[in-house]
């Protein structure tokens, strides 16, 4: 019998016979998972019919025929290994001698040279060792604002910013003319007189530090520009004092207070009109980086901690710099500072003497700051004699730790003097 005719009635309508070919698709879908490859299920019986006779038939023989057909296939299939070593004739013995050298070069030459250094590590060591830089000790740069990391006047994200933008700007109000070659009524001996008078009268008006250093760059930047008679030359301090005072302090002097200071010297009117002229020249241009600007910080990497003495010490040695027109005209104002750090801390036997925390911060090393240090020292040698005292006179006082009357660096003296001072003593 045609197992594709088994079951299937040929008297019934296409209608039914529809019906039966729909129901048969559904029963399908539910049929039981088969447990075995060989398990034999039984059709199901139509839903109201009889029973008929249960008629058994494989389910999965075409299943089964594919098995039988891969089966056969594999077992004629020849292992891969075989094929390959047919195709690929069989490697040489090398013997132990023969490894060592292969390619040609010992095998151990070989790995010397994979763990070798690369050309660009040994070219970048050639250059260092030629510079000095291997050799050259490292040490470790001290961070100075770490104290005022909360204090925001301290201004600390923005502070190296800053400082670089002074060292840059400083050279523009600088005097580097020698003016007095130009004022035919002045000498730099007048300048000296007239600059320690004004340290007189900014320590009896009690001021700012600040206004004393802007008061002479705002004197020597107008005489550099405007020819000035000798019978001004006091009104041109006092105005610029003035204007100082009006840009620095909270509380200024007002006129009368110079007035009175100058003996009635000049007149209010004489004092406003060279107020207005000062101005006039310098354009308005009162915000210069001083050589106070860059004393605050330079001190502050030198004495991480507060040390009052090596800050009068430095102070001291800043305005014996401001009096003297040589300095004035030859230095920047940072070189000033830097200079005024160094005479300081040789005189007071610091060690070292210039650290690498200082040249960061100043960007000058100890011989830059040599020749102007060694001029500091001399002034400071000879201020006990000198005939202007003002200087002398207020870093003498205790409330300036008596720092005029320390001894002046031996290291930084000439060497007849110092020969001379130790005989002497």
């Amino acid at each position: 019998m045609d197992n594709n005719s088994v079951g299937v009635p040929h008297n019934l309508p296409r209608g039914e016979m529809g019906g039966k070919q729909k129901n048969a698709q559904a029963d399908g879908r539910n049929r039981r998972a088969l447990g075995d490859i060989g398990n034999l299920v039984p059709a199901p019986a139509a839903e109201g019919k009889p029973k008929a006779a249960q008629i058994s038939r494989p389910v999965t023989r075409s299943f089964c025929a594919q098995l039988l057909a891969n089966a056969q296939e594999e077992k004629n299939k020849k292992p891969l290994a075989e094929v390959v070593n047919k195709d690929v004739p069989a490697k040489k013995k090398v013997s132990d001698k023969e490894m060592k050298t292969v390619g040609g070069s010992p095998l151990s030459k070989r790995k010397a040279k994979k763990s070798g250094k690369t050309l660009t590590s040994t070219l970048t060591a050639r250059s260092k060792a030629a510079c000095g830089l291997s050799n050259r000790p490292k040490y470790e740069i001290e961070d100075i604002d770490v104290a005022d990391a909360d204090n925001h006047l301290a201004a600390v994200e923005y502070v190296e910013d800053i400082y670089n933008f002074y060292k840059l700007t400083e050279g523009e109000s600088r005097v580097d003319d020698d003016y007095m070659n130009f004022q035919p009524d002045l000498n730099h001996k007048m300048r000296a007189i007239l600059v320690d008078w004004l340290i007189e009268v900014h320590r009896k008006f009690e001021l700012m530090p600040e206004s004393l250093y802007l008061t002479i760059t705002i004197l020597d930047r107008f005489l550099s520009l405007k020819t000035v008679p000798r019978k001004e030359l006091q009104l041109v301090g006092i105005s610029s004092m003035l204007i100082a005072c009006k840009y620095e302090e909270i509380w200024a002097p007002e006129v009368n207070d110079f007035i009175h200071i100058s003996d009635n010297a000049y007149a209010r009117e004489q004092i406003l009109q060279m107020e207005k002229a000062i101005l006039g020249k310098l354009e308005w241009y009162l915000t210069v980086p001083t050589p106070y600007v860059f004393l605050v910080r330079y001190i502050k990497a030198a004495t991480p901690s507060d040390n009052q003495e090596m800050e009068n010490m430095t102070f001291f040695f800043a305005e014996l710099g401001l009096m003297n027109y040589k300095i004035t005209i030859s230095y920047r104002p940072s070189m000033l500072a830097a200079s005024s750090v160094y005479a300081a801390r040789s005189t007071l036997n610091k060690t070292p003497l210039w650290t690498q925390t200082l040249q960061h911060h100043t960007g000058y090393s100890e011989d830059q700051l040599m020749e102007c240090a060694k001029i500091l020292v001399s002034y400071h040698l000879d201020a006990a004699e000198s005939k202007l005292k003002a200087i002398y006179r207020k870093f003498s006082s205790p409330d300036r730790g008596a720092v005029a009357f320390f001894p002046p660096a031996r290291n930084l003296l000439p060497t007849t003097t110092t020969d001379a001072a130790s005989s002497s003593s």
